[in-house]
């Protein structure tokens, strides 16, 4: 997203809009650097071992998964955001492994959003995240609880 987009506050988000962005190029020697330091599996460090794993070859721990569509969050539609943050995450699952070579991008849904009870300067707004590869497979999925400035916080 360019740098003079203008800031969106939580009432500008719609319940329903959709963002399709990013393109994350996974090598093999980053799954071996994340992995050895975050995730040291068998499956996840020795592509040798791998090929015994249930896998078959060498994969992206999940972690790291989660960490690549995080950078590309950040580095798309949260650029423009007045973000404050997150609540956590509810639902997240690893649909299918991600493989060096896999070109990851990431699809959003606006699923909810409601002021916040406790503090009228946000509102919450919960994304549907989807990572997914070249090929179309969905690869994660979560739900972001997110908190976003109000631009009105005594308005709607």
């Amino acid at each position: 997203m360019a740098q003079d987009m203008p800031m969106r506050y939580y009432e500008d988000i719609k319940v329903g809009e959709t963002h399709e962005f990013g393109e994350y190029h996974v090598t093999k020697e980053e799954i071996l650097e994340f992995a050895e330091q975050y995730d040291p599996q068998s499956f996840h460090t020795d592509a040798d071992a791998a090929e015994d794993s249930a896998f078959g070859e060498l994969v992206a721990s999940g972690w790291h998964t989660a960490a690549m569509c995080m950078r590309l969050l950040v580095d798309g539609p949260m650029q423009d955001r007045a973000s404050m943050g997150a609540r956590g995450v509810d639902e997240l699952r690893w649909k299918r492994p991600v493989k060096p070579g896999d070109t990851l991008s990431i699809r959003t849904e606006v699923i909810d959003k409601r002021v916040s009870e406790s503090d009228p300067e946000r509102g919450y707004v919960d994304s549907l995240l989807e990572g997914v590869t070249q090929d179309g497979n969905v690869v994660i999925s979560w739900i972001a609880l997110g908190m976003i400035a109000r631009r009105n916080p005594g308005g709607d």
